[in-house]
């Protein structure tokens, strides 16, 4: 089995971009990624890329082999939908393809544009990752199952409203301090806490401040065997060590938890497993904060901390830049922006930044050596969770 290395990454910049086409986005992603590996187009042989919401957004579907002859790629193409975890499973399947020798350089990312339709447009485009027989003909839109998880949390764990609010307040206000250095950030701006406790709500108890923003966006890595990292004398110093895929019943009614997410705690067991690892090991993560409570949900799931432990990380400082396991440095969904389809790519291509010492934020985890991303699909309906390495 091969190992597999981080050749180059390339994002655009996460944001509104009305004018621009899907095609022209995730080319743009993907040019980048082949300028920062400095492997020449020709030499991949696939090309496995996560898209949501295309059809709907754009009505163009059979968008694989569009975006790679938009990416100038003549290679077999294949496009991944797993709602928000699309592009987390196409990275996952490029994995596992460099591994079984079946191919030595494979471009895996995705793309999604959103913001040519309005919020009610969106909201109801992003519904169709529900259960539509037993959850959107009841009305139940993404950030209404956000806030039952929430207050399912808060019952769970005998939490107060206040006190739950407050330190979900925390999570939003860390996430965009992380995001103001980033250049790829859709709100490189600051986020007090108050500001946050202080926004209008959404679907209690969960605020404006406590939903990622409406984003388009495009993101791609290039993954290469080991055998042919050292045979062009690649500069590929970050490994994919570790990947794992869960899956949970999709409608929340059917869930024997609403306060734990099963399908994350089995993708990161696998991850796990497959990297040699367990949570300890861990420096550095990138989660999946569709909502504020998402990214409480997962680090708990990530095994960082205990059922119920987790709310409080980023009030107590923790999951912060200068704390001892900083948690989306990137900004995450919440600031750094959530082009659905794009951002299971994202979270490796910033963690591989990140590891590799050439992102903003670095210099806060100079010395790491283990990230793990986690990528979730729906209400964590499916999830995808990767362990990256610096190697030796």
């Amino acid at each position: 089995m091969s190992g597999v290395r981080v050749a180059g990454v390339g994002l655009t910049h996460f944001g509104s971009h009305p004018e621009r086409t899907g095609r022209d986005l995730f080319a743009e992603a993907a040019l980048s990624a082949k300028e920062d590996a400095g492997v020449p187009l020709d030499d991949v042989e696939q090309l496995n890329v996560g898209n949501f919401a295309g059809p709907l957004s754009e009505g163009q579907g059979h968008l694989a082999p569009l975006l790679g002859e938009a990416a100038g790629l003549s290679c077999p193409a294949t496009r991944y939908e797993e709602a928000c975890a699309s592009a987390g499973v196409a990275v996952r399947e490029a994995v596992r393809t460099v591994r079984s020798g079946e191919a030595d350089v494979v471009l895996a990312g995705g793309v999604e544009r959103m913001t040519n339709h309005d919020t009610p447009e969106v909201t109801e485009s992003l519904a169709i990752a529900a259960d539509e027989l037993f959850e959107v003909r009841a009305g139940v839109t993404f950030p209404a199952a956000y806030a039952l998880m929430a207050e399912a949390y808060a019952d769970s764990f005998g939490i107060d409203e206040a006190d739950l609010k407050t330190d979900l307040a925390n999570v939003a206000s860390k996430n965009h301090d992380n995001a103001i250095p980033n250049e790829y950030a859709q709100y490189q701006r600051e986020l007090t806490v108050e500001q946050a406790l202080d926004a209008p709500p959404v679907a209690e108890p969960l605020g404006l401040f406590d939903c990622c923003p409406i984003t388009d966006g495009a993101s791609a890595v290039l993954l290469v065997s080991e055998e042919y990292a050292a045979d062009h004398d690649l500069d590929a110093e970050v490994a994919v060590v570790g990947t794992g895929q869960g899956a949970d019943r999709m409608a929340l009614q059917d869930r024997e938890h609403l306060a734990r997410t099963p399908a994350a705690d089995d993708a990161a067991a696998m991850a796990y497993d497959d990297a040699g690892i367990d949570a300890d090991a861990v420096d550095v993560a990138e989660v999946h904060d569709c909502f504020t409570i998402a990214e409480v949900l997962a680090i708990e799931s990530l095994g960082f901390y205990d059922p119920g432990e987790g709310l409080g990380a980023a009030r107590r400082g923790e999951t912060r830049a200068d704390g001892d396991l900083p948690v989306n440095l990137s900004g995450g969904l919440k600031a750094k922006g959530h082009p659905v389809g794009a951002t299971g790519g994202s979270q490796i291509a910033e963690m591989a930044r990140i590891l590799r010492g050439d992102h903003p934020n670095s210099d806060k985890v100079a010395d790491a050596e283990v990230g793990v991303t986690h990528n979730a699909g729906g209400t964590v309906a499916s999830a995808v969770v990767h362990v990256l390495e610096v190697a030796e």
